[in-house]
């Protein structure tokens, strides 16, 4: 017997078990702290190198977020913007060449 929805039913699984596996381990982790991969990054190497990271001055004066969930939404917009205007472009060129 072949199902139809095959594909669809195997995506909304893996999705339900996804989701239950973040809640088990966000439910498990109570003391966790949100923090994006630039901060662990920078930390570790002014661990490894032995300078602190406050020693770096960029020459242009940035605007920092009152939190990081700010920051990633930030470039989460960021990245959505970039993708829709990518995808307007390459879905223009692919018009343009079946026209």
């Amino acid at each position: 017997m072949h199902f139809k929805y095959t594909l669809e039913i195997l995506t909304m699984v893996a999705i339900a078990v996804f989701c239950g596996l973040f809640l088990y381990t966000s439910a498990t982790m109570g003391d966790a702290e949100f923090a994006g991969s630039d901060n662990v990054g920078s930390g570790l190497i002014a661990e490894l190198s032995g300078t602190s990271v406050d020693d770096f001055q960029p020459l242009i004066p940035q605007w920092e977020p009152p939190s990081g969930e700010i920051e990633s939404c930030l470039f989460a917009l960021q990245a959505a913007f970039g993708g829709i205007l990518i995808g307007g472009v390459f879905g223009y060129w692919l018009g343009q060449k079946k026209a």
